[in-house]
């Protein structure tokens, strides 16, 4: 099972980024847990500066943007 994680502190476009994530996993079929990291110091520690941030099995793949479902859905399809 996959891992994406968004990371935040809970503004619109994070609740964007996690609900883009949730619509790209339904449907794509893949299994996957989301998470939503809202701790500072745990998103600076992953290098990650400008929120928004998305990471999927422990790979930071977005940063300080909300990306589209299918955008999404393609980098379940690479991991």
């Amino acid at each position: 099972m996959k891992v994406i994680e968004v990371l935040g502190p809970g503004c619109n476009n994070c609740q964007k980024l996690e609900a883009n994530a949730r619509e790209a996993v339904a449907h794509s079929g893949i299994e996957a847990e989301i998470r939503h990291v809202t701790d500072y110091a745990e998103i600076a520690q992953r290098g990650v500066m400008n929120t928004p941030g998305l990471v999927i099995d422990g790979r930071v793949v977005s940063v300080g943007k909300v990306v589209s479902p299918a955008t999404i859905a393609g980098w379940l399809q690479m991991a």
